[in-house]
């Protein structure tokens, strides 16, 4: 198998980054770089499917599937984030009050880490694109139908929160509805379960478990770094109690039925 996908993805996109965080020093939103990390990493999959030496029809699966999951994405924050009306994101402001001065200098090196993650990730796509033997077979199907739920919940969680923002009315309140109601952060779940139809499209390949690295990655992040913990941060500052009580009532992750509120 070849890791020039991977390789070629970190050469575009570390000055990339740099050029994203020079535009970020005008625009005063940091946010631009979550953008880019889907677009990248969307990009990455089409060109490990492009470069790949497996079945030409798994690797137009697998640039199908990673094209339009990470296209979406970065259409959805750009529209919702960057040129919505809801300013930036709540997390790199909170990151600016905690760096200081330090703020852009440390930023720097966060934008670059990014394009290091992006060639990390890659790797689950390089790996499916390497995989021998015709396609489609049974692990082919069950990615397909494994991406299908995951990017149809996620597209769906996203809708659903942005309907409830643009009510004037929802001002300073939790959104509860539709998935929303079974977990606080089912578009990270989705986002999540995502990551595993590349691994079944990786199955008897090459390191077939080295695959595991997309899930096992983005579980760590949504749970530990950037995900939750800095979400949920920003959340209990503008929502306060109505945020802890959704916390009380609510998964954090896994969707499953609310608990009974506080009378």
């Amino acid at each position: 198998m070849t890791w020039t996908g991977p390789l070629l993805a970190l050469a575009a996109l570390v000055p990339s980054m740099a050029l994203l965080w020079l535009l970020q020093k005008r625009t005063g939103d940091a946010g631009i770089v979550d953008v880019a990390w889907a677009a990248g990493l969307g990009s990455a999959g089409i060109l490990c499917a492009w470069l790949g030496e497996g079945d030409p029809t798994r690797r137009l699966i697998l640039g199908s599937m990673a094209g339009v999951w990470g296209y979406r994405l970065a259409g959805h924050l750009l529209t919702d984030r960057i040129l919505g009306d809801h300013g930036e994101d709540g997390r790199y402001r909170a990151m600016r009050r905690e760096w200081g001065d330090a703020f852009q200098g440390r930023l720097f090196w966060f934008y670059q880490a990014q394009a290091v993650l992006v060639a990390v990730l890659a790797i689950p796509f390089a790996i499916a694109a390497a995989r021998p033997g015709p396609a489609p077979d049974a692990w082919d199907l069950a990615a397909v139908v494994v991406w299908l739920i995951a990017v149809g919940g996620e597209a769906i969680a996203d809708r659903q929160l942005a309907q409830f923002r643009k009510q004037p009315s929802n001002r300073g309140k939790t959104c509860r509805r539709g998935l929303w109601r079974f977990s606080r952060h089912p578009n990270y779940f989705f986002e999540w379960i995502h990551w595993w139809a590349y691994v079944l499209l990786a199955v008897t390949g090459p390191i077939a478990w080295l695959a595991l690295a997309g899930p096992a990655l983005m579980l760590f992040f949504i749970l530990k770094v950037t995900g939750i913990p800095p979400t949920e941060a920003q959340a209990l500052s503008s929502r306060g109690d109505d945020y802890r009580e959704y916390q009380r009532t609510t998964n954090a992750f896994f969707p499953w039925f609310p608990r009974k509120r506080a009378s």
